[in-house]
């Protein structure tokens, strides 16, 4: 053990391995704090076994709500012996358990982070970037996991469809992208004006969860809304590293 925080993450066949929005708002929290961490990589039909294997409580349930759904991120610590699943529990976790580092979501501001990130996600997910992504993120997944994620994502979340069906293609494709800069430019609005960040100056967790979400799609996003994404993804930048 080389370090007292263990990130569990998804790999993919991408230079830096990872690629999972919601995973990368932890990784931004461990690298904002400074705090001394390693990544192990997890496969999607090997990630049950992980839960078990540790003795982690999954944070969620399947649509029959009783079923356990295991997923990534899943962070240890190795020096509490604390397993905590769900990135906005993890930045909770952390703040409170380093409290000498700086804080992702101060004091106050815990409803104002949790509205805020139920209201991207509901946004994102119903609109176009599970469409734009979905393909692709698949075809970069490595082969036990590609399979694993179409097997599973064409019986369920695409009622049969192939999946190489669902992504858009030319004036489709187009109006896909337009629907998402509307939904981009609705959360440009939540910000104050001429503010840098959600809490104005100041860097938290609402900030990951977005740049967390920009990051994918970036070079096609970071104009719009005067390239508010693209600036923020830059800012961020330094807290992406892989460790």
């Amino acid at each position: 053990m080389t370090t007292p925080l263990t990130l569990y993450d998804i790999p993919s066949t991408l230079p830096s391995k990872s690629w999972s929005p919601n995973i990368y708002k932890v990784r931004y929290v461990l690298n904002y704090k400074g705090l001394p961490h390693h990544t192990e990589w997890v496969e999607f039909p090997h990630i049950e076994g992980l839960y078990k294997r540790l003795g982690a409580e999954a944070s969620d349930t399947k649509p029959d709500g009783v079923t356990p759904h295991y997923t990534l991120p899943l962070l240890h610590d190795h020096s509490t012996d604390a397993l905590v699943s769900d990135s906005a529990a993890i930045a909770r976790y952390l703040d409170k358990t380093y409290p000498e580092t700086p804080s992702v979501i101060p004091k106050g501001t815990d409803a104002l982070h949790y509205a805020f990130n139920e209201a991207l996600l509901s946004h994102i997910q119903v609109t176009a970037l599970r469409r734009l992504t979905l393909a692709k993120t698949n075809s970069i997944m490595n082969p036990v996991s590609e399979e694993y994620t179409r097997r599973m994502g064409e019986a369920t979340l695409l009622e049969g469809q192939r999946l190489e069906d669902t992504d858009p293609k030319g004036e489709e494709r187009e109006k896909e992208w337009a629907k998402l800069e509307e939904v981009f430019g609705k959360v440009d609005r939540w910000y104050g004006k001429g503010d840098r960040y959600v809490m104005g100056d100041v860097v938290s967790y609402a900030d990951f969860t977005v740049s967390a979400w920009v990051i994918e799609e970036w070079k096609n996003v970071s104009r719009w809304h005067g390239g508010r994404w693209g600036a923020l993804v830059k800012d961020l930048e330094k807290y992406e590293t892989v460790l």
